[in-house]
């Protein structure tokens, strides 16, 4: 659903820069990683650099698993009102994480803002197993999917994106997807540009930093490990023309965005749109091979800062003049320049809770403690000493009270529930629109 964006003064100026030069100059990242950026409407390739080179999705693997639960919705397989339970697997999970103890309750809609926002990996699997009743059930679900979308360089092996050598998927794919998402759910779209949720007192801010600081941002997904680097699918409209940009591999939190805006900014050029791209994203090739590994350059121990999906919250949103994403140009416009506007908010923190619909409860009580169990005295109490001793029997005895206390029973492992076999995955999109044709153009 197209959203108008009017230029703030500041981009005003720069777009009469452009004019004056006969366009707006912004020059090729330096960074030897895969970039697309694409026309929503027509799947129209603008630009590409190894779009389709196998590589690790990290979070933006949660793009498909809120997709096949969008799609559960529409097949009436399930309502966003449907209560969800965090499992110990689904607690068990690596951060960034919502951290609910086993047993909460939740519903889907809240589940899926705090998996956008938060790119929560518990609420991944809380979702997974809700909707498939397992997670390997869901797994293939996401799996079927992707054939389904043609997205055909791409395998999953867990919903939420954590290291797997064998979870994998390209630019060209994660494009091919974001198309759908925009085509098949438009009544969903506010899910994908939601700059902050609070919940309780804690207000958590969306990792995708193009939203609210880019105009027309507008979705989608951030993700990291130090296997793929800093990947990132955006989506941003001016008028009535939505673009599509993938940026996977950069080296930092700071630099996909600043490559991702500078991408959008040639795709909103009249004079580049005419020129730039032409394939379509269908006739695009996936290269096959093992996925390039990034953890020697984003991950090393001489690495300035810390890595990590949070990084720009960590080390400050600050720009580096040693970014590959400085661009030389007669009218130099970088990254960095782009994303310095200062916007009005879109819209203020969304209100997520805990519980089912209806029966909130406090989230504080829901997240598991970290705090380790107090250890039993190794000293003995005046009353076990006085039940073993006849001799101080009385003496230990509350002169007021002849109430006896009884031992505490021993604590007990909890059954494990048994385990449900797993159904068979549902073909996806069964009542799903075709997506616009991709149309080439020279």
């Amino acid at each position: 659903m197209a959203r108008t964006t009017f230029l703030p003064p500041a981009m005003r100026t720069f777009a009469s820069i452009g004019l004056a030069c006969a366009a707006l100059s912004v020059a090729q990242p330096a960074g030897a990683h895969p970039y697309l950026l694409v026309e929503a409407d027509s799947g129209r390739v603008i630009e590409q650099q190894d779009a389709g080179a196998p590589w690790y999705p990290a979070s933006v693997t949660k793009l498909m698993t809120v997709y096949v639960a969008l799609a559960a919705v529409k097949d009436g397989r399930v309502t966003m009102d449907t209560p969800l339970t965090v499992s110990a697997l689904a607690a068990s999970q690596q951060p960034s994480k919502m951290g609910f103890q086993p047993g909460t309750k939740l519903t889907l809609d809240n589940a899926l803002k705090m998996l956008m926002v938060k790119s929560a990996n518990d609420i991944a699997v809380v979702i997974a197993e809700g909707i498939g009743g397992s997670m390997p059930a869901f797994v293939a679900q996401m799996n079927a999917t992707a054939r389904h979308l043609g997205m055909t360089g791409t395998h999953y092996e867990n919903p939420n994106g954590l290291p797997d050598p064998d979870q994998v998927t390209t630019a060209r794919d994660l494009a091919i997807l974001a198309r759908a998402i925009i085509y098949h759910f438009p009544e969903h779209e506010m899910l994908f540009r939601i700059p902050a949720i609070r919940i309780g007192k804690r207000v958590l801010r969306n990792y995708n930093r193009l939203i609210d600081r880019y105009p027309g941002a507008d979705g989608m997904k951030t993700g990291f490990i130090c296997g793929s680097g800093f990947n990132l699918v955006a989506t941003a409209t001016r008028g009535n023309k939505r673009l599509i940009a993938v940026v996977l591999g950069a080296s930092s939190a700071v630099g996909r965005n600043e490559e991702a805006a500078v991408l959008f900014e040639k795709g909103f050029q009249h004079t580049w749109s005419i020129f730039g791209g032409g394939a379509s994203l269908g006739a695009l090739q996936n290269a096959g091979g093992p996925p390039t590994d990034m953890r020697d350059v984003v991950c090393n121990a001489k690495r300035r800062g810390t890595a990590a999906e949070n990084e720009d919250e960590l080390v400050g949103a600050q720009n580096d003049t040693g970014s590959p994403f400085a661009f030389a140009a007669p009218v130099q416009i970088s990254g960095a320049v782009l994303l310095q506007q200062q916007l009005p908010p879109s819209m203020p923190p969304v209100q997520v809770y805990v519980g089912v619909k209806g029966a909130p409860v406090d989230p504080d009580t829901a997240i598991a403690s970290d705090k380790p169990k107090k250890k039993p005295d190794p000293k003995p109490s005046a009353v076990a000493a006085a039940a073993s001793d006849p001799g101080v029997k009385e003496a230990a005895k509350p002169a007021a009270s002849k109430k006896q206390v009884a031992p505490a029973a021993p604590v007990t492992a909890a059954a494990t529930p048994t385990t449900k076999p797993k159904p068979k995955p549902k073909p996806p999109e069964s009542g799903a629109a075709p997506l616009p044709p991709s149309k080439p153009q020279g």
